[in-house]
């Protein structure tokens, strides 16, 4: 349900830049970004191609193939409940697949993605309905995202039997910010791939 508040800063956003409210709920419907929906808006507003912003949108959510092929042995087999499922595979609907219990019929994974699309497209109307007939203030929403990642941390943490993963993490943010902190997020990125990949050698042996 944190999807409501998203979804309706984005459908508040999109309609304040100057679009229609029906075209935020088309873009909630057929695009299903998250982040890079809010990076549309105002790439929009400047006027640019589609063609540049349909390039930037799959840069910025190159990541979703590596979420789709770590669940590809687990997707349903039907073959327009599988392609659904990996569409609507957001990080956060990730994050909460990757909580459920091993033997979880593929069927409701499909489900639950469905749901979360919902969740959105329903804040984005709500939004996009507000934006089109009132001036409100967003001050303090812009917290909603911060707080669902704690959230889904906190589910993390509690679905792994190793706190290796959190830990690392942490650890290699505040040494990259500590170090290079204009290239603190790459950095700690690439630190944790590393600690990552040592440490499923060493289960490996």
């Amino acid at each position: 349900m944190g999807y409501i508040p998203l979804g309706m800063v984005f459908g508040f956003l999109f309609v304040q830049a100057g679009a229609s409210w029906i075209m935020a709920l088309v873009a909630s419907v057929v695009v299903y970004a998250g982040a890079a929906q809010y990076m549309m808006v105002p790439m929009l507003a400047a006027g640019m191609p589609v063609s540049a912003i349909a390039l930037a949108t799959l840069l910025v959510n190159l990541r979703h193939v590596f979420y789709g092929l770590s669940l590809l042995d687990t997707f349903p087999r039907g073959r327009l409940l599988r392609w659904y499922t990996a569409f609507a595979l957001t990080d956060e609907t990730y994050s909460v697949l990757t909580t459920l219990p091993r033997g979880t019929p593929a069927q409701r994974m499909a489900l639950l993605a469905l749901l979360n699309q919902t969740w959105w497209v329903s804040g984005t109307l709500l939004g996009a309905i507000i934006g089109s007939q009132a001036q409100v203030p967003l001050d303090g929403l812009d917290f909603v995202l911060s707080s669902l990642f704690a959230v889904l941390t906190v589910e993390q943490w509690r679905a792994r039997s190793s706190p290796l993963p959190l830990w690392t993490a942490i650890v290699a943010y505040a040494l990259a910010s500590a170090l290079f902190p204009q290239h603190a997020l790459v950095l700690a990125i690439v630190l944790s791939i590393t600690v990552g990949i040592f440490s499923y050698k060493r289960e490996g042996r």
